[in-house]
């Protein structure tokens, strides 16, 4: 009997020692694309669309947020949250789908080897949460868009794009759904502007 009590002793300390089991890391995209809508302005030339880039803080998994009632210039990160690809990644594959919905000439990458009439480069400069006090948030995506005649080498047209929601809470999920909300917005509006650019191209 004695020898099945320090048994169970030992068990049970040696579970104590291994502590609570780790909580397994979330891993978020921007979820389902939004539904077709029919495009007013339709870009008739063919298109180059590069990756989307990103410095190199945005450049990983890490969802980054900002205490601005604090300190706005650190960036801190979710340590059991993650994005399952890095947001530009995330964001290129959501304009490249977009832009092909309002296409009529075609939507290339520098993959596909194939020549283009335009190029659009996009470059990510926020795409964070916002902490404004310790409950409120918003999600914040800034980019800059430029459109670049091909065969001239000119650039066409240029603009910075801000959008933002507002966090439904103030974690990790609540930041991820304003970001895909905004980037949304983003993608969106850097849509409407290419096609408002290239309307009269052909």
């Amino acid at each position: 009997m004695k020898k099945v009590c320090v048994f169970f002793a030992a068990c049970l300390l040696t579970a104590c020692s291994l502590g609570a089991p780790k909580e397994e890391a979330t891993a978020y995209d921007l979820g389902a694309a939004p539904a077709a809508e029919v495009a007013k302005l339709r870009i008739k030339p063919s298109l180059l669309v590069h990756s989307v880039a990103a410095p190199s803080w945005l450049d990983s998994y890490a969802i980054v947020y900002r205490l601005n009632y604090q300190d706005p210039s650190r960036q801190l990160s979710y340590a059991n949250s993650r994005w399952a690809a890095p947001a530009g990644a995330l964001i290129t594959q959501r304009l490249r789908t977009q832009l092909a919905l309002v296409s009529d000439g075609g939507i290339v990458n520098l993959a596909d080897g194939a020549r283009a009439e335009y190029a659009l480069r996009v470059e990510l400069e926020e795409f964070n949460q916002v902490f404004d006090s310790t409950q409120a948030s918003r999600g914040v995506a800034v980019a800059r868009a430029s459109l670049v005649n091909v065969s001239r080498r000119s650039l066409v047209a240029q603009k910075t794009f801000t959008a933002e929601k507002p966090a439904g809470s103030a974690n990790a999920e609540g930041g991820v759904r304003a970001l895909a909300g905004a980037s949304g917005e983003l993608v969106d509006a850097i849509v409407a502007w290419t096609a408002a650019n290239l309307q009269d191209k052909k």
